[in-house]
């Protein structure tokens, strides 16, 4: 299994969209650790979507079409939809 998720944090008002094998919990604590990256710039993260794969092939193909759009506005409809 493999996953497409975003993380939202309130602090920065920003989304992060990233893929993964491990289970999302295990990525998102990694997120909340300390480390150099995009996601150290906080520590409220909270995965508000996901979608789940068979392949990690298939979800970085996702999460790279998702990464494309570079739009806030459509990030927000498909975290909407999904609710």
């Amino acid at each position: 299994m493999a996953w497409v998720y975003i993380l939202h944090s309130e602090t920065l008002s920003r989304f992060y969209i990233g893929s993964t094998e491990q289970t999302p919990e295990d990525r998102l604590n990694k997120h909340l650790t300390n480390h150099s990256g995009f996601t150290a710039k906080a520590k409220d993260w909270v995965i508000i979507y996901l979608e789940e794969f068979e392949t990690i092939s298939e979800a970085r193909n996702r999460e790279l079409s998702i990464k494309k759009w570079k739009s806030k506005v459509l990030i927000e409809n498909l975290i909407r939809e999904s609710q």
